[in-house]
């Protein structure tokens, strides 16, 4: 969403100043944000409250495809994603999955998360291998669960977070009730030319 966002507004409509992407869960706008060189995005999204991300019954597949004794699970209320929660960052770090194993906790995601450490108020990772995506790079949607989570959490609705995957990425996020905002950056690294016959 942030990278087509990004191509819509600078490349093939840099006069626009938000885009609204129509999907199956709503309306999902995204405006310019930042210091005006044109990377910066923030996306407007639809909350899955932590009340309603409830303690979860954990099938063998996920405990065993992410290797680690967690201190709580919860099942988002789109019945999707299984929230693992460590007790901090290395152990998000430290996490070698199992991806044949994951794959058997299909129809469902899998993200680790813990609270951050440096500069950042939680980490995560996110696996779907059932989907083709062993393990996703920077994922919004999964930060429509987290955000709210980690904002009851931590007592407070404007939060930074770190997804740790090989490729990594850092939002700044804001619960506002049936909403959350994810804003970041975006960085282009290649453009070209195909030509068809």
């Amino acid at each position: 969403t942030l990278a087509s966002a990004w191509v819509l507004l600078n490349r093939l409509e840099p006069d626009r100043d938000e885009v609204t992407f129509e999907t199956r869960s709503g309306p999902l706008t995204v405006t310019r944000d930042g210091d005006g060189d044109g990377d910066g995005l923030a996306m407007d999204f639809p909350a899955i409250g932590s009340r309603r991300v409830a303690p979860a019954d954990v099938p063998e597949a996920v405990i065993e495809g992410v290797d680690v004794v967690p201190e709580e699970v919860r099942l988002s209320s789109d019945d999707w994603n299984y929230l693992v929660v460590l007790p901090d960052a290395a152990a998000v770090r430290g996490v070698r999955p199992d991806f044949s194993r994951l794959e058997d906790a299909h129809p469902h995601g899998v993200a680790v998360t813990a609270p951050g450490d440096g500069d950042v108020d939680f980490v995560s990772r996110y696996f779907v291998p059932s989907y083709g995506v062993p393990e996703d790079p920077v994922t919004g949607s999964l930060h429509c669960a987290l955000t709210p989570y980690w904002a009851d959490r931590l007592g407070r609705d404007e939060l930074t977070a770190a997804q740790l995957s090989a490729r990594g990425g850092r939002l700044r996020v804001t619960n506002a009730g049936d909403r959350v905002y994810l804003r970041g950056r975006v960085v282009p690294y290649l453009e070209g030319t195909i030509s068809v016959p």
